[in-house]
Order: C-alpha cells, then structure tokens, then sequence
C-alpha cells in the first residue's frame, strides 16, 4: 500500500504571489493564524511567482507534506502550475509523499468571511435595501468565472439582499464599475462591493477606486486572515488527508 501524508504532515500554503509587499505580509498574516490554531503544525508558505519561496524549495527537507492551493477558485494556477510544481519536487525528492487538496473556494465559510468584511466596512448584513457586488480577479477560464457567479446565486438565496451579482476585475464581464453603473440606474438604493480576493495589491486598488468612483456605498476589505479562512486552511489539509488514505 502507498504510504500517504498523516494527519500531522506540513501544510504548504501555496499563493500566486505579488510584486506588492503588502500581499506576502496578509499570506504570512494568515498562516500565522493557521500556527496559532494549530501549534506544532509545520506551516510553510509557497509562491507560484514574485516572491520566494517557490513549491520545490518550501518542500526541501521535508519526507511528508500536505500542499494547499491558496486560490479562492479552481483555475489554470490549481490545475496546471501546481501540479506541475508538485511534479518537479516529487521528482527531486523520489522519498516525499505529498498530496495537493482543492482550492479554498467555494465554501460557506469564505462567504461568512465576506459577510465578516462588509460588517467591518459598515454594511448591515442581509439588508434588502443593499445589493451586494461580489468582485472576483476573473480569469480566462469560464468554468472559475461560473464558480464566482454560483457562489453569488447561493448568497443571494441564503440572505435577503436587494441582490447579489458577480463583477471580476479582469478576463470576464461585467467590471466592478460596470456593475455598480447598473445597479444604480436598476434602483438599488445602497451598493456594496464586496471583494472575493486574498490579498491587498493591483486588482484590491483597482475595485476599490473604480467601484467608488461609480457611487458605491461601501468596498469591504479583503478577505486576509479572517478567521474563516484559518479554519479552512485547516479544514481542507484534514480532508485532503483523508482523501489520499482513501485512494491509498
């Protein structure tokens, strides 16, 4: 039988990675969280680009690992980068059994981390006279793009918003700006911009100042370390581990 990763193997978080210091500092912010909760876990960060250390390098050294996309939905990064990434250290290092579990997203707790934000930012939450903009980094794959749009249907079923619609900052449509003009003129009586981004950096700026340029609101903040994503950090290394005992 395969030996697999057991329910202590290092958890590496692995980010796209950012020119913006301020991206690194919320990753490490959040992992920190993740040790506290955890003590005694070993928590590594990884950077698919911009920033060290990259997979193959925060698995030197290590025998076991459990590797943990920190993407908010499953795209060419999750299917392809990482993958490979695994591929190049796993070939390195023939002894290390590593697994890959799924992105972080979607989940009911990145939601509650999103209602979380919108508090902070001074949004009654559920208010039906608040539509809520939920503004994703978009992406050339339509299949993360339907993920951030589903997400957004389920929102809207489970509170009493005015409406929850999708906007993406890049590679899709509507824009964040695009969809705040719409709801407007649709006679919303508040907008709200909630992000569903990681971290500070190019596209956070982008949506804040396009989305209150275009009369929203309230742009909440991003995610960061919320709590909510320290428990499912947690929660997805627990079931990744499962799941490769499973195929064991």
């Amino acid at each position: 039988m395969t030996t697999v990763p057991h329910t202590g193997a290092p958890l590496i978080a692995v980010a796209h990675g950012s020119r913006d210091p301020r991206a690194t500092a919320t990753v490490e912010a959040l992992l920190d969280g993740v040790r506290r909760a955890r003590p005694g876990l070993d928590v590594r960060a990884a950077y698919l680009d911009h920033a060290p250390p990259s997979l193959p390098q925060a698995l030197s050294g290590l025998d076991e690992a459990v590797v943990l996309p920190l993407l908010l939905t499953a795209a060419y990064h999750s299917r392809v980068d990482i993958p490979a990434a695994l591929r190049e250290a796993t070939g390195r290092t023939p002894r290390l059994r590593a697994v890959c579990g799924p992105t972080l997203g979607p989940h009911p707790l990145l939601v509650r981390a999103l209602e979380r934000r919108l508090s902070e930012a001074g949004v009654e939450i559920g208010d039906p006279d608040t539509a809520v903009v939920l503004v994703s980094a978009g992406s050339s794959d339509r299949r993360a793009n339907a993920t951030i749009a589903a997400v957004a249907r389920e929102w809207a079923r489970t509170r009493p918003w005015w409406s929850v619609t999708p906007a993406y900052a890049s590679a899709a449509a509507p824009t964040p700006r695009d969809e705040v003009v719409r709801l407007t003129h649709a006679g919303a009586p508040k907008v709200v911009v909630a992000p569903y981004l990681l971290a500070p950096g190019h596209f956070a700026d982008m949506v804040e100042r396009d989305a209150l340029e275009a009369g929203a609101h309230a742009v909440a903040g991003v995610l960061g370390s919320a709590p909510e994503l320290v428990a499912l950090l947690l929660e997805r290394h627990a079931q990744a581990v499962r799941a490769a005992s499973k195929a064991a």
